[in-house]
């Protein structure tokens, strides 16, 4: 298969989404508090509701995987919340009404199957809120495996000449990045390690989403010996891809030893990195399992690379 009818509804739908998202920044409404404690926006459920409806409607039965839903904007007390999150979503869309957009907010709350969508409608809320980085994460994964991927980041940027990128993969064709003003694809090639200048790695900003002193540990055994670039959400997996950086780590946090990562959180990133000429795996080696369930429970710790310092880090892991 080639995905192309794929690609073209994900890329409209994330652009549509990202229009939202870049609204919405501009006065930055109140965050909700979810039972996890990480805050979510208007933003995540209007780019949720975006994208599901956009999803549903040309792939009616392929279910969605995705980490919003909308029990707590169905409470009485949530009507003003609604009401705003469907006014950013009408100017995208002109006929949304509040029960279209509840809706279409659930449609993200499919099972993993032989076939499915999982979407991060925004990584790195944090970030979003911050005015920093965040990305819009979409994957379809099929028998098994990620088939193609998506990241949305409006506000990354490489130089001072623009700001706001997607990136796309198709398995077996490659990674690209395209502005997300439009033009070209450009295709995506990891870095050298022996481009001495970008020969550096990125990590969350917030240090409860890792281990940050072993992280740094584990970059200067390898011969990284500039400091970590802290950068919110599945951006950091499109620095990688883009060859800005050689290395990603995300090693389980001695305060939470019991967390698992969540399937919509590296899905997308992992294949725009691989297609790149990358590698991703744990930190033991194992593939990522983005098809068992929407949390990967027999991985431990993301190892995000160029590929030819993979091993070493591997190594330098199991000697700690």
């Amino acid at each position: 298969m080639t995905y192309q009818q794929e690609k073209e509804v994900a890329i409209s739908a994330v652009l549509q989404a990202a229009k939202l998202c870049q609204r919405v920044r501009e006065d930055i409404p109140p965050a909700i508090e979810k039972k996890d404690k990480s805050p979510v926006t208007v933003a995540d459920f209007g780019s949720q509701a975006i994208i599901c409806k956009a999803l549903k409607e040309v792939f009616p039965n392929t279910p969605i995987v995705g980490e919003e839903d909308s029990r707590t904007l169905r409470q009485d007390d949530q009507k003003a919340t609604v009401n705003k999150i469907t006014d950013y979503v009408k100017e995208v869309i002109d006929t949304a009404t509040t029960t279209n957009v509840l809706d279409w907010i659930d449609y993200g709350n499919g099972e993993v199957s032989n076939r499915f969508w999982t979407l991060d409608p925004i990584d790195g809320t944090k970030g979003f809120l911050r005015q920093d980085q965040y990305a819009i994460a979409l994957a379809l994964i099929e028998d098994g495996e990620v088939k193609f991927g998506i990241l949305g980041c409006p506000a990354l940027s490489f130089d001072d000449s623009e700001t706001g990128f997607i990136f796309v993969a198709i398995k077996g064709e490659g990674s690209y990045r395209m502005s997300i003003a439009g033009g070209k694809m450009t295709k995506l090639q990891v870095v050298s390690s022996e481009d001495v200048s970008r020969f550096r790695f990125v990590e969350s900003v917030e240090a409860s989403h890792g281990d940050q002193e072993q992280q740094n540990a584990i970059a200067q055994a390898v011969g990284i010996t500039s400091e970590s670039v802290r950068v919110d959400s599945q951006a950091k997996y499109g620095i990688v891809s883009s060859g800005e950086a050689a290395l990603y780590l995300r090693l389980p946090s001695p305060k939470y030893p019991n967390y698992r990562e969540n399937i919509w959180d590296h899905a997308a990133g992992a294949i725009v990195v691989e297609e790149a000429g990358g590698k991703v795996t744990d930190m033991y080696g194992k593939p990522l399992d983005f098809a068992t369930a929407s949390k990967m429970n027999d991985n431990r710790g993301v190892v995000v690379s160029n590929g030819g310092i993979h091993n070493s880090v591997l190594k330098a892991l199991n000697l700690k």
